[in-house]
């Protein structure tokens, strides 16, 4: 049987990493996971009870291929309410998760071969899916100096079609204000690159800051967000983008024939999990305790070098001091400590064998627990 060059794309490591740990489990090992970026929390309380109820009313069959007209706008409403913009339920698309969301704006926005820079450390399955679709991946190196986001000084003097950029950012959580946005937006425009902003972290951040949306400094973009993160609901595979006008049609007709719909049951949970506000803000909440203890005691176990922690769920380690081996490294951490946690590789092929992500989207418990088997692991190391 053939093979397909486009299917040769490279592993998603965190989910070997989960793999591993799963094997352990199994064998009676205890784990603490900080592999994943999966809340420990269920869907919300709201988002249940409307599933629960619609499936007693309804067949829950096919929906129109953008989505359900209600929870188009109620997204449209969250922008009012987040950002104080108003952003047109002709503009949504709900999707089958971010990943979907994805797919469509690389089919809609651009040709095969075409070239599209992504920040390095980043999110592994964006240049994993750019290949699967015959595009370039072009990573640009991101540096402390601009906390690891890409810069208008990165655009220059490339032959690009097109720019991803994440805020907050998976794995080193870092976010982009609005006057990087902005200057991204006007060198993106200057050179006729696409724009495309993953804004799936929003919702999720720290210290009084708030994150800003693309959707802030230009219209022209495609900003792509999912209720997997902020309302705990990675397993329902629902998202939604924000299109410029002149794209909705063509996003339709790609999404008709490659989704039909998003699933009909997960639409309705999200419209539920929208007005789950209080139980959303009191998860934040948890996510705040967790990287207070970990930026404590991290550093007192001896991962002294961590990247600015802005918002989502991460902590990004750079191990250099430690090891040059970050799978060798946490593949003994899992196995000697019980702790899973991801390599740097997944999000940085070249320099990514120096560093690892810590996640702390689970309970405070855990953190507290996964601190202190560090620190005796790491004592004895």
């Amino acid at each position: 049987m053939r093979f397909s060059t486009r299917g040769a794309v490279d592993p998603f490591i965190v989910m070997d990493v989960m793999e591993a740990a799963r094997l352990k489990e199994l064998a009676g090992g205890d784990v603490i996971h900080m592999e994943v970026g999966q809340p420990a929390t269920p869907a919300p309380r709201l988002a249940r009870e409307a599933l629960v109820a619609a499936m007693e009313r309804e067949a829950l069959g096919y929906t129109v291929a953008l989505g359900l007209p209600a929870l188009r706008a109620r997204i449209s409403r969250l922008y009012r309410d987040w950002y104080g913009l108003d952003v047109a339920p002709e503009r949504i698309v709900v999707t089958s998760g971010s990943s979907a969301g994805f797919l469509l704006a690389f089919l809609a926005l651009f040709d095969a071969g075409d070239r599209v820079a992504i920040g390095d450390p980043g999110y592994p399955s964006y240049r994993n899916i750019l290949r699967g679709l015959d595009l370039e991946p072009v990573s640009i190196a991101t540096e402390a100096s601009t906390r690891f986001q890409p810069a208008p000084v990165h655009l220059e003097n490339t032959d690009l079609q097109g720019l991803l950029v994440a805020s907050p950012a998976n794995p080193t959580g870092t976010m982009l204000g609005r006057a990087e946005l902005q200057a991204l937006s006007d060198a993106c425009r200057r050179a006729d690159i696409a724009f495309i902003s993953d804004e799936i972290y929003h919702g999720i951040q720290f210290d009084g800051r708030r994150p800003v949306t693309a959707l802030e400094v230009t219209d022209e973009v495609f900003v792509i967000n999912s209720f997997s993160k902020y309302f705990s609901m990675t397993g329902w595979r629902i998202g939604w983008m924000v299109v410029p006008e002149s794209h909705v049609r063509m996003v339709e007709r790609l999404a008709q024939n490659f989704f039909i719909c998003a699933p009909h049951a997960s639409q309705v949970a999200a419209l539920g999990a929208l007005d789950a506000a209080e139980e959303c803000e009191a998860h934040l909440a948890v996510y705040a305790k967790n990287r207070e203890i970990l930026l404590n005691e991290l550093p007192a176990a001896g991962f002294t070098r961590l990247a600015p922690c802005d918002g989502a769920f991460y902590l990004y380690a750079d191990l250099s001091e430690l090891t040059d081996d970050s799978q060798a490294f946490t593949a003994a951490m899992l196995a000697e400590a019980g702790v899973a946690a991801t390599p740097g590789l997944d999000f940085d092929p070249v320099r990514g064998n120096r560093t690892m992500r810590f996640s702390f989207a689970r309970s405070t418990a855990d953190m507290v627990e996964a601190a202190r088997r560090l620190k005796t692991w790491m004592a004895g190391r």
